[in-house]
């Protein structure tokens, strides 16, 4: 039963093969193509052997190619095995020595596989991320460019489509219109790329039940949910929310000897773009009327609100992983909120809407004919029931105790009612 270490680089492979005794049995180097990692496992390669690799851009291209030749292939983690492998020369081929032999001892920190799905998801959000972070440049680009020039932008959004007509239409000098041209020009492209790309998120999310329940979170949009269930994968290997928010780095650094124990920033592991957007979304938790923004708004005024913030990010991970876990959805969201961010990604996703209006058959609200019109709003449950989401658990005995004792027991039951509220009339909009 030999062992097989590779250390893999963008541009080579170094393979180190050790048997069961930890004798060194082979070494190769070969180029990291496909041809090459696919001829050395035909060459060298039997049913029963086991492979290790560690985690780096190309890893699960070479995984895919091993498992058909071997027994198993384990990922490591790069950093934990550096913890315990460290080494005063450090070569790649003593690195894939290395790997053999933690694998031989069963020593290696594994990592767990995502199955081809999860993958998919994982290259479509990043790729996402990294968009965004075109466009953000983009448009800081162009704001350098006024500012250099000590023009001031206008009262309205510097990219709406009056913005771009007044960038456009701008006296600049050769140099400074060129620059501006050519960034919109770039703008133009990335937004394009990001509305093809969010087509495809959207059908994917909407056919995706995980998505969909992540999004009843409130402060939780598409691309929020779709980069927690990408970076989580089976919520069954974390034995608890704590574990899934130390994945994503939310929690904070703990140093503790004899007495005393020091609790310092968050450790900011894991997917960085994942952590930005979850705290981002916990931005929006500063007015929520349920337990999540009352748990703000004490954090707020006992520390900071940059520290409720990130404690409110950790808060969500931690509601997430119980959501996906148990299949049920928030229980105390906004049910217009919620119902409407449900329905903009079935019609992103489907095109389809659903029909509004008194239903036939029903009575006519008291306000028809009065001049003030209003609308109907769904409960929760009747909004989780239409969007097809799983139904909401009744409240146990102590957790209607611990809503009253954050005072919002009240919010928590007016959920379960329909009400109306008056319209907003277009020009009172305006």
């Amino acid at each position: 039963m030999p062992f097989v270490g590779l250390d893999v680089h963008r541009r080579e492979v170094e393979a180190a093969i050790v048997g069961e005794d930890g004798g060194l049995q082979l070494r190769s180097r070969f180029p990291a193509t496909r041809e090459a990692v696919q001829e050395f496992a035909a060459n060298f390669l039997h049913a029963t052997d086991h492979v290790a690799l560690e985690a780096t851009t190309n890893t699960w291209g070479v995984v895919d190619l091993l498992h058909p030749h071997v027994a198993e292939v384990v990922v490591s983690n790069a950093l934990r095995t550096k913890a315990i492998a460290q080494a005063k020369i450090k070569t790649d081929r003593v690195d894939a020595l290395v790997l053999a032999q933690l694998l031989r001892c069963d020593y290696l920190p594994r990592v767990w596989e995502p199955d081809e799905k999860t993958r998919r998801m994982r290259r479509l959000t990043s790729r996402r991320a990294s968009l965004v972070a075109d466009r953000t440049g983009i448009k800081n680009r162009i704001h350098s460019v006024l500012h250099q020039r000590l023009i001031p932008a206008p009262e309205v959004d510097l990219f709406s489509a009056k913005g771009r007509t007044w960038l456009r239409g701008l006296a600049l000098d050769e140099q400074g219109r060129q620059a501006v041209d050519s960034d919109l020009r770039l703008l133009d492209a990335t937004e394009t790329e990001m509305a093809e790309l969010n087509g495809i998120l959207a059908r994917a999310g909407y056919e995706e039940p995980r998505v969909r329940l992540l999004m009843t979170l409130p402060g939780i949009d598409l691309a929020v949910a779709q980069a927690i269930v990408a970076a989580l994968g089976d919520v069954s290997r974390f034995p608890s929310g704590d574990h899934a928010a130390a994945y994503l780095g939310i929690v904070p650094r703990t140093h503790q000897s004899g007495d005393h124990c020091y609790h310092g920033p968050i450790t900011k592991q894991g997917k960085g773009h994942v952590r930005w957007l979850v705290v981002q979304a916990a931005q929006h938790l500063a007015t929520h009327p349920g337990p999540l923004g009352v748990f703000f708004r004490r954090v707020a005024k006992r520390k900071n609100r940059n520290v409720a913030v990130v404690a409110a990010a950790r808060k969500l991970v931690v509601i997430a992983w119980h959501m996906l876990r148990s299949n049920e959805p928030y229980r105390y969201a906004v049910p217009k909120l919620t119902e409407g961010k449900l329905a903009r990604l079935r019609v992103a996703a489907t095109g389809k809407r659903r029909q509004g209006g008194v239903p036939k058959g029903s009575a006519r609200p008291a306000s028809y004919g009065t001049g003030n019109p209003t609308r109907g709003i769904r409960s929760l449950d009747q909004a989780y029931e239409a969007e097809e989401l799983p139904p909401r658990e009744p409240l146990a005995a102590g957790e209607e105790a611990m809503l009253a004792a954050a005072g919002v027991i009240e919010f928590v039951r007016s959920l379960a009612q329909p009400k109306r509220e008056p319209k907003r009339r277009k020009a009172a909009a305006e």
